[in-house]
């Protein structure tokens, strides 16, 4: 296996692997918090038990996050040390200030966990409410450091002699790459505050707090095909899915402002994702179908007209241009491109459908009694997730073969080190040993969960009343 795959392969499977933790930690506060702030206003024991339970796996799955983040650290440093020489100024700021917010995540954690009973009530809800910002604070942090590497600015530079300020990425000069390039001065809250931190940011924090809310509904939905009268996980469905609903219903308005800001700065991108071959007007949206970047189209796809321009422009008749405009040594990965960012819309289209059907029989007290939409609402559940990791890919994969656009190809960036197979089976080991340990401290600690028998006995919630 070349040595630049390896490296590819082993940050895309670290990415993968940490986002859906990095996911968990900004959204599950939110729903430990709802159930706490529930229990301080009406003080049902139900609502107590799940702030307990879903505090246990917010622990767990942050202790996860904390060991594959660890991982991604070192990797940036070993796999890509051209690209950490010359742009770790840039991006230190947000990745020092999101090491502050973790830290501060794990304080507050600590706080709500062994602080119920030592501390006021308000304080402890407090606790977990700062949880949940720093968990939210920590992510969006980091996807400043990614979005600088799609629009990058915030410095000056040295090429050939002439000095160049950097104040937007147009600033860049054609055909300039950063490693020869001698950086006199940076600007580390301009490149912070760089055009695609907005869109990309707002458009993972709605996303992961769908994907969690929904696979929170899910797996209390599967739990209840077993015991349908269950209280317990009646009130969780109840309680997490209006989140599932409203993060769903929000994304693809955030998707339509990233939409925009990719069509603006990054059009080799959008082309890509839309498999979009000629320049032209009145353009047409494809859903499905294979790039053929030979013959220069699209195969088995549907066409609908005119709404590419919509999507990217909003005027139906506006001018998209096609990947024929660029060379073609730039061209990102199409068929991988495509189709990761056809099953991302499709992923959120079924997460608002679920969502919502079945929001809307929990307000008419029948999905109680409806084992097939509880059965659908369960095997949704990953829904999320795999709509996050196809972003994700559009993100990246799109991106390429740049690791910073315009300045930095990725096979400019990798290590000399050989033999990088070695490291990727390595941490491949590491994750599935991870995973396992996970899945059964969740098994064992939350996903233990009452049963109508004993929740009518009183056991669980005498234990949670007092807790």
């Amino acid at each position: 296996m070349a040595d630049l795959l390896a490296a590819r392969l082993l940050m895309a499977l670290s990415l993968g692997f940490h986002i859906v933790f990095a996911a968990i930690g900004m959204a599950m506060p939110v729903l430990m918090v709802r159930a706490e702030a529930r229990w301080l206003r009406r003080r049902d024991p139900l609502d107590l038990l799940l702030a307990q339970r879903w505090a246990k796996g917010t622990a767990i799955l942050f202790a996860v996050g904390a060991v594959s983040g660890t991982a991604l650290s070192f990797e940036l440093g070993l796999l890509w040390p051209t690209f950490m020489r010359h742009a770790g100024p840039l991006v230190g700021m947000p990745f020092s200030l999101e090491g502050f917010a973790f830290f501060l995540e794990s304080i507050f954690l600590g706080l709500y966990l062994y602080g119920r009973g030592r501390i006021g009530p308000r304080a402890h809800l407090a606790a977990g409410a700062l949880v949940a910002v720093c968990g939210m604070a920590s992510g969006a942090l980091v996807i400043a450091a990614n979005a600088w590497m799609n629009t990058p600015q915030g410095m000056d530079v040295r090429i050939a002699g002439v000095l160049h300020s950097i104040q937007r990425p147009e600033d860049w000069p054609a055909g300039a790459r950063l490693a020869t390039a001698e950086v006199v001065a940076i600007r580390p809250w301009q490149a912070m505050m760089n055009p695609a931190f907005p869109t990309q940011a707002l458009h993972m924090l709605l996303a992961a707090l769908a994907a969690v809310a929904l696979a929170v509904a899910g797996v209390h939905a599967a739990m209840l095909r077993r015991d349908p009268t269950n209280a317990f996980h009646r009130r969780a469905v109840t309680l997490a899915l209006p989140l599932a609903l409203a993060g769903a219903l929000a994304m693809p308005l955030s998707g339509d402002l990233a939409a925009k800001h990719v069509a603006q700065h990054q059009p080799i991108k959008l082309a890509a994702m839309e498999a979009h071959f000629h320049t032209e007007r009145g353009a047409s949206l494809l859903l499905g179908g294979l790039p053929d970047a030979a013959a220069g189209q699209t195969h088995g796809a549907l066409a609908l007209p005119k709404l590419l321009g919509v999507l990217a422009f909003a005027d139906p008749n506006a001018e998209v241009r096609g990947l024929v405009e660029f060379p073609r040594d730039q061209w990102p990965p199409l068929v991988v491109t495509h189709l990761a960012f056809d099953l991302m819309v499709l992923c959120g289209l079924l997460m608002m459908a679920v969502s919502g059907a079945a929001w809307w029989l929990v307000r008419r007290g029948r999905l109680w009694q409806m084992p097939r939409v509880l059965t659908l609402l369960a095997l949704s559940a990953p829904l999320g997730f795999v709509a996050i990791e196809a972003g994700w890919t559009v993100t990246e994969v799109g991106r390429q073969p740049w690791i910073i656009r315009g300045m930095m190809r990725t096979a400019e960036a990798v290590t000399p080190m050989p033999h990088l197979a070695v490291p990727l089976a390595a941490f491949a080991l590491l994750y599935v040993v991870l995973g396992v340990v996970c899945a059964a401290l969740l098994r064992y600690h939350v996903f233990h969960s009452p049963t109508s028998e004993q929740l009518a006995a009183g056991g669980p919630l005498e234990e949670a009343s007092h807790g």
